[in-house]
Protein backbone atom coordinates (compact mmCIF):
# COMPACT_ATOMS: atom_id res chain seq x y z
CA UNK A 1 0.00 0.00 0.00
CA UNK A 2 3.13 2.44 0.87
CA UNK A 3 4.28 1.79 -2.50
CA UNK A 4 1.06 2.62 -4.08
CA UNK A 5 0.45 6.09 -2.30
CA UNK A 6 4.25 7.29 -3.22
CA UNK A 7 3.30 6.86 -7.09
CA UNK A 8 0.37 8.83 -6.24
CA UNK A 9 2.15 11.53 -4.77
CA UNK A 10 4.71 11.65 -7.62
CA UNK A 11 2.00 11.15 -10.36
CA UNK A 12 0.08 14.33 -8.78
CA UNK A 13 3.03 16.15 -8.32
CA UNK A 14 3.68 16.94 -11.90
CA UNK A 15 2.19 19.50 -14.10
CA UNK A 16 3.65 18.42 -17.14
CA UNK A 17 1.05 15.98 -19.18
CA UNK A 18 3.71 13.99 -20.87
CA UNK A 19 5.22 13.15 -17.61
CA UNK A 20 1.81 12.45 -15.94
CA UNK A 21 1.55 9.70 -18.77
CA UNK A 22 5.10 8.48 -17.75
CA UNK A 23 4.40 8.46 -14.26
CA UNK A 24 1.33 6.53 -14.43
CA UNK A 25 2.79 3.81 -16.67
CA UNK A 26 5.77 3.97 -13.88
CA UNK A 27 3.65 3.50 -11.75
CA UNK A 28 1.38 0.37 -12.57
CA UNK A 29 4.55 -1.28 -13.93
CA UNK A 30 6.11 -1.30 -10.79
CA UNK A 31 2.88 -2.19 -8.75
CA UNK A 32 1.61 -4.85 -11.07
CA UNK A 33 5.00 -6.29 -12.64
CA UNK A 34 2.97 -7.05 -16.01
CA UNK A 35 4.97 -8.05 -19.16
CA UNK A 36 3.94 -4.20 -20.36
CA UNK A 37 2.05 -1.24 -19.53
CA UNK A 38 1.31 1.84 -22.56
CA UNK A 39 -1.19 4.41 -22.77
CA UNK A 40 -2.44 5.40 -26.35
CA UNK A 41 -4.29 8.32 -27.01
CA UNK A 42 -6.80 8.86 -29.88
CA UNK A 43 -6.05 11.73 -32.33
CA UNK A 44 -7.05 13.20 -35.34
CA UNK A 45 -10.23 14.19 -36.65
CA UNK A 46 -13.57 12.08 -36.36
CA UNK A 47 -13.52 9.79 -38.65
CA UNK A 48 -9.82 9.61 -39.55
CA UNK A 49 -8.63 9.10 -35.70
CA UNK A 50 -4.71 7.57 -35.21
CA UNK A 51 -3.15 6.06 -32.37
CA UNK A 52 -0.47 8.35 -30.66
CA UNK A 53 1.41 5.72 -27.83
CA UNK A 54 2.04 8.83 -25.18
CA UNK A 55 4.12 6.40 -22.70
CA UNK A 56 4.65 2.65 -23.22
CA UNK A 57 7.19 0.50 -20.71
CA UNK A 58 8.21 -3.20 -20.66
CA UNK A 59 9.29 -4.65 -17.58
CA UNK A 60 12.43 -5.01 -18.57
CA UNK A 61 13.52 -1.17 -19.73
CA UNK A 62 14.13 0.95 -17.63
CA UNK A 63 12.99 4.14 -19.13
CA UNK A 64 9.12 4.53 -21.22
CA UNK A 65 9.07 5.63 -24.85
CA UNK A 66 6.30 7.16 -26.59
CA UNK A 67 5.77 8.43 -30.12
CA UNK A 68 7.01 12.42 -30.84
CA UNK A 69 4.27 14.73 -30.73
CA UNK A 70 5.27 16.00 -33.49
CA UNK A 71 4.63 13.13 -35.82
CA UNK A 72 2.56 12.72 -38.97
CA UNK A 73 -0.80 11.53 -38.17
CA UNK A 74 -0.07 9.08 -41.43
CA UNK A 75 2.29 7.82 -40.14
CA UNK A 76 0.61 6.42 -36.80
CA UNK A 77 -1.71 3.26 -37.11
CA UNK A 78 -5.44 3.90 -37.67
CA UNK A 79 -8.15 2.86 -34.73
CA UNK A 80 -9.11 -0.45 -36.38
CA UNK A 81 -5.78 -1.56 -36.83
CA UNK A 82 -6.10 -1.93 -32.74
CA UNK A 83 -9.75 -3.46 -32.49
CA UNK A 84 -9.24 -4.41 -28.82
CA UNK A 85 -8.37 -0.68 -28.50
CA UNK A 86 -11.06 0.53 -30.51
CA UNK A 87 -14.00 -1.04 -29.13
CA UNK A 88 -12.64 -0.41 -25.46
CA UNK A 89 -12.59 3.22 -26.96
CA UNK A 90 -16.39 3.12 -28.04
CA UNK A 91 -17.51 1.44 -25.10
CA UNK A 92 -16.21 2.86 -22.41
CA UNK A 93 -15.36 -0.54 -20.84
CA UNK A 94 -12.83 -2.80 -19.33
CA UNK A 95 -12.08 -5.66 -22.18
CA UNK A 96 -10.41 -8.81 -22.25
CA UNK A 97 -8.41 -10.89 -24.46
CA UNK A 98 -7.69 -14.37 -23.62
CA UNK A 99 -4.52 -16.40 -25.27
CA UNK A 100 -0.63 -16.73 -24.90
CA UNK A 101 -0.97 -12.95 -23.44
CA UNK A 102 -3.34 -11.55 -21.65
CA UNK A 103 -4.38 -8.20 -22.56
CA UNK A 104 -6.12 -5.80 -19.88
CA UNK A 105 -7.18 -2.39 -21.08
CA UNK A 106 -9.04 0.12 -19.47
CA UNK A 107 -10.61 3.47 -21.15
CA UNK A 108 -8.72 6.75 -20.33
CA UNK A 109 -11.75 9.42 -19.47
CA UNK A 110 -11.22 13.19 -19.73
CA UNK A 111 -14.29 15.58 -18.28
CA UNK A 112 -16.68 14.99 -21.17
CA UNK A 113 -15.03 11.70 -23.28
CA UNK A 114 -13.23 9.16 -23.63
CA UNK A 115 -9.78 10.04 -25.13
CA UNK A 116 -7.23 6.92 -24.84
CA UNK A 117 -6.95 3.40 -23.21
CA UNK A 118 -4.58 1.95 -20.81
CA UNK A 119 -3.05 -1.04 -21.69
CA UNK A 120 -1.53 -3.93 -19.59
CA UNK A 121 -0.45 -7.03 -20.92
CA UNK A 122 0.91 -9.90 -18.71
CA UNK A 123 1.36 -13.34 -18.59
CA UNK A 124 -1.94 -14.05 -16.02
CA UNK A 125 -4.77 -12.20 -15.63
CA UNK A 126 -5.02 -9.46 -13.42
CA UNK A 127 -7.44 -10.34 -10.26
CA UNK A 128 -10.10 -8.64 -9.25
CA UNK A 129 -8.32 -6.81 -6.31
CA UNK A 130 -5.73 -5.53 -8.97
CA UNK A 131 -8.29 -4.64 -11.59
CA UNK A 132 -9.60 -2.18 -8.79
CA UNK A 133 -6.55 -1.08 -7.71
CA UNK A 134 -5.64 0.08 -11.47
CA UNK A 135 -9.91 1.43 -11.32
CA UNK A 136 -8.94 3.34 -8.38
CA UNK A 137 -5.43 4.56 -9.90
CA UNK A 138 -6.56 6.09 -12.82
CA UNK A 139 -9.98 7.90 -11.15
CA UNK A 140 -7.04 9.71 -8.85
CA UNK A 141 -5.25 10.21 -12.91
CA UNK A 142 -8.29 11.39 -14.17
CA UNK A 143 -9.18 13.96 -11.14
CA UNK A 144 -5.90 15.11 -11.11
CA UNK A 145 -6.15 16.23 -14.89
CA UNK A 146 -9.54 17.89 -14.73
CA UNK A 147 -7.62 19.96 -12.16
CA UNK A 148 -4.79 21.04 -14.64
CA UNK A 149 -7.37 21.62 -17.19
CA UNK A 150 -9.09 23.93 -15.06
CA UNK A 151 -5.88 26.27 -14.13
CA UNK A 152 -4.59 25.80 -17.63
CA UNK A 153 -7.34 25.88 -19.79
CA UNK A 154 -9.81 28.67 -21.25
CA UNK A 155 -13.12 27.76 -19.47
CA UNK A 156 -15.14 29.09 -22.70
CA UNK A 157 -13.26 27.46 -25.66
CA UNK A 158 -10.73 24.73 -23.65
CA UNK A 159 -8.02 26.42 -25.46
CA UNK A 160 -5.08 26.57 -23.51
CA UNK A 161 -4.76 30.18 -21.53
CA UNK A 162 -2.65 32.71 -21.34
CA UNK A 163 -0.83 31.81 -18.35
CA UNK A 164 0.12 28.54 -19.70
CA UNK A 165 2.12 30.05 -22.73
CA UNK A 166 5.73 31.39 -21.10
CA UNK A 167 6.26 27.58 -20.45
CA UNK A 168 5.27 25.86 -23.64
CA UNK A 169 7.09 28.65 -25.42
CA UNK A 170 10.26 28.08 -23.73
CA UNK A 171 9.63 24.06 -24.07
CA UNK A 172 9.19 24.48 -27.57
CA UNK A 173 13.15 23.99 -28.34
CA UNK A 174 13.50 26.69 -30.92
CA UNK A 175 14.54 29.41 -27.97
CA UNK A 176 16.96 27.57 -27.03
CA UNK A 177 20.43 27.15 -27.84
CA UNK A 178 22.11 23.93 -27.88
CA UNK A 179 18.86 21.58 -27.90
CA UNK A 180 19.86 17.96 -28.73
CA UNK A 181 17.43 14.87 -29.64
CA UNK A 182 18.30 13.26 -26.22
CA UNK A 183 14.71 12.53 -23.62
CA UNK A 184 15.51 13.96 -20.16
CA UNK A 185 13.72 12.33 -17.27
CA UNK A 186 11.12 11.05 -19.59
CA UNK A 187 10.34 14.27 -21.35
CA UNK A 188 10.74 14.51 -25.16
CA UNK A 189 12.58 17.84 -26.78
CA UNK A 190 12.38 18.95 -29.74
CA UNK A 191 14.94 18.04 -32.61
CA UNK A 192 18.19 20.19 -33.47
CA UNK A 193 16.45 20.99 -36.98
CA UNK A 194 13.16 21.92 -35.37
CA UNK A 195 11.73 25.63 -36.45
CA UNK A 196 9.18 26.90 -34.28
CA UNK A 197 6.79 29.57 -35.78
CA UNK A 198 4.30 32.31 -33.41
CA UNK A 199 1.44 33.55 -34.42
CA UNK A 200 -1.72 35.41 -33.54
CA UNK A 201 -5.09 35.45 -34.36
CA UNK A 202 -7.16 38.56 -34.27
CA UNK A 203 -11.10 38.77 -35.15
CA UNK A 204 -11.78 41.41 -37.18
CA UNK A 205 -14.62 44.24 -36.22
CA UNK A 206 -15.89 41.44 -33.52
CA UNK A 207 -16.90 44.62 -30.74
CA UNK A 208 -19.22 44.89 -33.72
CA UNK A 209 -20.42 41.40 -33.46
CA UNK A 210 -21.26 41.79 -29.72
CA UNK A 211 -22.49 45.36 -30.22
CA UNK A 212 -24.81 43.58 -32.49
CA UNK A 213 -25.58 40.47 -31.41
CA UNK A 214 -24.72 40.57 -27.96
CA UNK A 215 -22.35 38.69 -25.93
CA UNK A 216 -23.99 34.82 -25.74
CA UNK A 217 -23.32 35.01 -29.94
CA UNK A 218 -20.13 36.33 -29.53
CA UNK A 219 -19.28 34.16 -27.15
CA UNK A 220 -20.44 31.63 -30.05
CA UNK A 221 -18.28 32.75 -32.46
CA UNK A 222 -15.11 32.56 -29.71
CA UNK A 223 -16.16 28.93 -29.43
CA UNK A 224 -16.53 27.84 -32.60
CA UNK A 225 -13.30 29.67 -33.81
CA UNK A 226 -11.37 27.67 -31.49
CA UNK A 227 -13.03 24.45 -33.47
CA UNK A 228 -11.93 25.74 -36.37
CA UNK A 229 -8.34 25.84 -35.25
CA UNK A 230 -8.45 22.81 -33.59
CA UNK A 231 -9.51 21.23 -36.98
CA UNK A 232 -7.02 23.50 -39.24
CA UNK A 233 -3.62 23.00 -37.39
CA UNK A 234 -2.09 19.61 -36.13
CA UNK A 235 -1.72 17.36 -33.34
CA UNK A 236 1.61 18.96 -31.85
CA UNK A 237 0.90 22.76 -32.22
CA UNK A 238 0.03 24.86 -29.37
CA UNK A 239 -3.37 27.18 -29.45
CA UNK A 240 -4.02 29.52 -27.03
CA UNK A 241 -6.67 31.96 -26.10
CA UNK A 242 -5.27 35.40 -24.88
CA UNK A 243 -8.16 37.13 -23.75
CA UNK A 244 -10.91 38.84 -25.79
CA UNK A 245 -10.80 37.98 -29.49
CA UNK A 246 -7.45 37.25 -29.69
CA UNK A 247 -5.38 34.10 -29.86
CA UNK A 248 -2.36 32.43 -30.29
CA UNK A 249 -0.78 29.54 -32.31
CA UNK A 250 3.08 28.04 -31.71
CA UNK A 251 3.74 25.96 -34.52
CA UNK A 252 6.33 23.34 -36.26
CA UNK A 253 7.21 24.39 -39.91
CA UNK A 254 10.21 23.66 -41.84
CA UNK A 255 10.15 27.00 -43.15
CA UNK A 256 8.52 30.39 -43.87
CA UNK A 257 6.89 29.40 -46.61
CA UNK A 258 5.54 26.38 -44.97
CA UNK A 259 4.24 28.65 -41.70
CA UNK A 260 2.81 31.31 -43.90
CA UNK A 261 0.52 28.21 -45.74
CA UNK A 262 -0.84 27.21 -42.26
CA UNK A 263 -1.79 30.54 -41.34
CA UNK A 264 -2.91 30.68 -44.53
CA UNK A 265 -5.08 27.92 -44.42
CA UNK A 266 -6.52 29.21 -41.36
CA UNK A 267 -7.80 32.68 -42.43
CA UNK A 268 -8.99 31.09 -45.30
CA UNK A 269 -11.11 28.65 -43.24
CA UNK A 270 -12.47 31.31 -40.82
CA UNK A 271 -13.35 33.50 -43.97
CA UNK A 272 -15.45 30.72 -45.41
CA UNK A 273 -17.48 29.18 -42.86
CA UNK A 274 -21.07 30.23 -42.01
CA UNK A 275 -21.39 31.56 -38.45
CA UNK A 276 -24.73 31.06 -37.52
CA UNK A 277 -26.63 34.16 -36.60
CA UNK A 278 -23.45 36.07 -37.60
CA UNK A 279 -22.76 35.48 -41.08
CA UNK A 280 -19.24 35.95 -42.27
CA UNK A 281 -16.62 36.78 -39.94
CA UNK A 282 -13.08 37.06 -40.93
CA UNK A 283 -9.71 37.20 -38.98
CA UNK A 284 -6.22 39.10 -39.17
CA UNK A 285 -2.76 37.23 -38.66
CA UNK A 286 0.48 37.62 -37.81
CA UNK A 287 3.64 35.23 -37.49
CA UNK A 288 7.14 35.59 -36.73
CA UNK A 289 9.90 32.66 -36.50
CA UNK A 290 11.19 31.80 -33.01
CA UNK A 291 14.57 32.76 -32.59
CA UNK A 292 17.16 31.51 -30.27
CA UNK A 293 17.30 33.69 -27.30
CA UNK A 294 13.73 34.53 -27.34
CA UNK A 295 11.44 36.18 -24.53
CA UNK A 296 7.83 34.84 -24.93
CA UNK A 297 7.01 38.72 -25.27
CA UNK A 298 9.51 39.58 -27.65
CA UNK A 299 8.51 36.67 -30.40
CA UNK A 300 5.02 37.86 -29.00
CA UNK A 301 5.27 41.60 -29.92
CA UNK A 302 6.86 41.04 -33.94
CA UNK A 303 3.72 38.82 -34.27
CA UNK A 304 1.27 41.32 -32.78
CA UNK A 305 2.81 44.11 -34.73
CA UNK A 306 2.49 41.97 -37.72
CA UNK A 307 -1.15 41.75 -36.83
CA UNK A 308 -1.53 45.41 -36.81
CA UNK A 309 -0.12 45.63 -40.42
CA UNK A 310 -2.58 43.23 -41.45
CA UNK A 311 -5.01 45.15 -40.12
CA UNK A 312 -4.07 48.59 -41.44
CA UNK A 313 -3.81 47.12 -44.84
CA UNK A 314 -7.69 45.74 -44.88
CA UNK A 315 -7.52 43.10 -42.89
CA UNK A 316 -8.69 39.28 -43.36
CA UNK A 317 -5.54 38.65 -44.15
CA UNK A 318 -1.95 37.05 -43.04
CA UNK A 319 1.44 39.43 -42.48
CA UNK A 320 5.06 37.70 -42.22
CA UNK A 321 6.89 39.97 -39.90
CA UNK A 322 9.94 38.45 -41.27
CA UNK A 323 8.97 38.92 -45.17
CA UNK A 324 8.01 42.83 -43.64
CA UNK A 325 11.32 43.46 -42.32
CA UNK A 326 13.00 42.06 -45.03
CA UNK A 327 11.02 45.00 -47.57
CA UNK A 328 11.41 47.58 -44.96
CA UNK A 329 8.05 48.07 -44.00
CA UNK A 330 9.45 47.54 -40.01
CA UNK A 331 12.46 47.80 -38.63
CA UNK A 332 13.72 45.35 -36.31
CA UNK A 333 13.22 47.61 -33.32
CA UNK A 334 9.78 49.47 -34.52
CA UNK A 335 6.66 49.32 -32.15
CA UNK A 336 3.82 48.92 -33.40
CA UNK A 337 0.57 51.96 -32.27
CA UNK A 338 -1.25 51.32 -29.08
CA UNK A 339 -4.36 52.37 -31.12
CA UNK A 340 -6.86 49.36 -31.00
CA UNK A 341 -8.39 48.49 -34.55
CA UNK A 342 -11.41 46.56 -33.87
Amino acid sequence: MSQVVDHLAEITGYRDRDMLDVALVAALRDTLRPDSVAIYRCVGDPGAQRWLTRARQRLDEPAASADPLWSDLDSLPTLDSYPLRAECLRAGRVQHLRGGVETALFPLSGSHEVLGVLEIESAIELTPDERRLVTGILRVFRNFQGLLDYSERDTLTGLLNRKTFDDSFLRSGAATPNVDDEPVAGQRRAPLSVRVWLGVIDIDHFKLVNDNFGHLIGDEVLLLLSRLMRSCFRLHDQLYRFGGEEFVVLLRAANEMDAGRAFERMRAIVEGYAFPQVGRITVSLGFTEVRVGDTPVGAFARADKAVYHAKQSGRNRVADHGALVASGVFTEGQHASNVELF
